[in-house]
């Protein structure tokens, strides 16, 4: 894939994947990283120290945008079992999402750094009605862009909303931030002979069914021919790899 080399490591380990021209990235992070070992609500040391990551990786120059999911808040699919109909449960979901942005706002705006919130439901004066161009241009003038409450309707996750934002706003690359350090063929913290996998196929990706995203994000992603770097946002240099064009990971491409 052009502007893309692989780095051997200690062989049977890992690889770096370098990607040599990128300038506008979507970081797709999971709301259970706010939470930290509360595993629930909002850690905010945790977000205060993401933040600094995040003015990092904006002050090299990146033009700097995100999802963030509503785990640590609630879950639409959690409590349907309870009966909660399937529409007003992904409200639900969808609002945390929003809380979450406001969170990371803060923290961001704490630090100067400019930082806007495009929601996918209208709901002023909290946060601005999702629009592409005012995205595209927010991001041009240097800030940083949370797109919240997902793509607005319901049965779609954030994952999906993700891959959405990332092809209309055009961006380079989509990180998908998580608590492991890339694709296993399964789970590594049930599995200790789970076997790394330093690069896939968005194909290889839904034919094994890999449940780091879901299948409609995997899809919009290879139709648009965005590359995904699955990475681990707890590495505490996490941020300065993506800086250095380094990252420890796994890269989901075209084949």
């Amino acid at each position: 894939m052009p502007g893309v080399e692989f780095f051997n490591l200690t062989p049977g380990v890992f690889m770096y994947i370098s990607m040599l021209d990128f300038k506008r990235i979507l970081l797709k992070l999971s709301g259970e990283v706010l939470a930290g070992q509360k595993h629930f609500g909002h850690d905010f040391e945790i977000i205060n120290k993401f933040a600094l990551d995040l003015k990092k990786i904006h002050d090299a120059g990146i033009q700097l945008s995100m999802v963030v999911g509503g785990g640590n808040l609630i879950r639409g699919r959690d409590i349907k079992i309870y009966g909660v109909d399937n529409v007003l449960a992904d409200s639900m979901g969808m609002l945390g999402t929003v809380m979450n942005a406001i969170a990371l706002k803060d923290a961001l705006e704490r630090i100067n750094v400019k930082t806007e919130i495009l929601s996918a439901v209208n709901m002023p004066p909290i946060a601005d009605l999702y629009n592409r161009e005012r995205a595209i241009n927010f991001l041009e003038s240097g800030k940083i862009v949370i797109f919240a409450a997902g793509t607005g309707h319901p049965f779609f996750s954030t994952d999906t909303a993700a891959a959405l934002r990332s092809a209309e706003i055009k961006a380079d690359c989509m990180i998908k931030g998580t608590k492991v350090n890339g694709i296993y063929d399964k789970d590594p913290e049930k599995n200790p002979d789970a076997k790394f996998l330093p690069v896939i196929t968005y194909s290889e990706a839904l034919q094994k069914n890999i449940q780091v995203m879901d299948a409609a994000a995997f899809a919009i992603c290879r139709d648009n021919k965005i590359p995904v770097i699955v990475t681990s946002i707890q590495d505490n240099n996490w941020s300065d790899g993506l800086i250095n064009k380094n990252i420890y990971g796994t890269l989901v491409k075209e084949a």
